[in-house]
């Protein structure tokens, strides 16, 4: 089962959108909406639920293989703080897009910027959330491993002994909720590289990584 309760958030996250689509199509409290326009808020929300709880049951880690005599040194989650950042921002500006739609006689293009900004925000925070609970990262005493499962198992694996840079990332956004990001890349011309994301004490994590090359 996996950590965070994703299940439980995207169904709280997805209720307002299923409740509030369900009035609009089936009660049409406003007759400047149309009531078709509730029906694909409908259908958002029972997305966003559904998914939630898909992720909730198969994102558990599986632990990697471990070759002989080789050992787990340490294991990362991508941490959600700047994905729930995003995801309040996004429903904050949702809220004041329906303010003005079903509660003031104001102009169409009013709801529209604070909808569209408010969407995408929410839909990119929330995206970010569900992935990072999917992914976990593994520093052994030989490589790095990057797992990620979402209908299948997508396994990355980066031996130290090929790595040739460690790069360490922060963007504004990122740096304001004390996370980063550790990009570990080999070299030639088929090169891998595997880059930790959101996670806390970047640097103690880079330098971890630099100790094993």
């Amino acid at each position: 089962m996996a950590r965070g309760l994703p299940a439980l958030w995207s169904a709280l996250l997805g209720a307002p959108f299923v409740v509030g689509g369900a009035h609009v199509f089936f009660n049409d409290p406003n007759p400047t909406v149309p009531a078709e326009t509730g029906l694909p808020i409908l259908a958002f929300g029972l997305f966003v639920a559904t998914l939630g709880l898909y992720i909730h049951y198969v994102a558990s880690p599986d632990t990697p293989t471990m070759g002989d005599g080789e050992e787990i040194l340490d294991t990362r989650q991508p941490v959600n703080r700047a994905a729930v950042a995003k995801t309040v921002i996004g429903s904050c500006a949702l809220l004041v897009a329906a303010y003005y739609l079903f509660l003031t006689p104001k102009p169409y293009v009013y709801p529209t910027v604070p909808f569209v900004v408010g969407l995408y925000m929410f839909s990119t925070g929330l995206f970010t959330y569900w992935t990072n609970t999917l992914t976990t990262y593994y520093v052994t005493d030989r490589r790095l491993i990057k797992e990620y499962r979402f209908i299948s198992l997508v396994r990355q694996e980066l031996p130290f002994e090929k790595v040739r840079g460690v790069e360490q990332r922060k963007s504004i956004w990122e740096a304001l909720v004390g996370l980063g990001n550790v990009r570990v890349a080999s070299g030639g011309g088929g090169a891998l590289e595997i880059v930790v994301t959101n996670i806390y004490r970047s640097n103690a994590f880079a330098s971890e990584i630099r100790e094993r090359l």
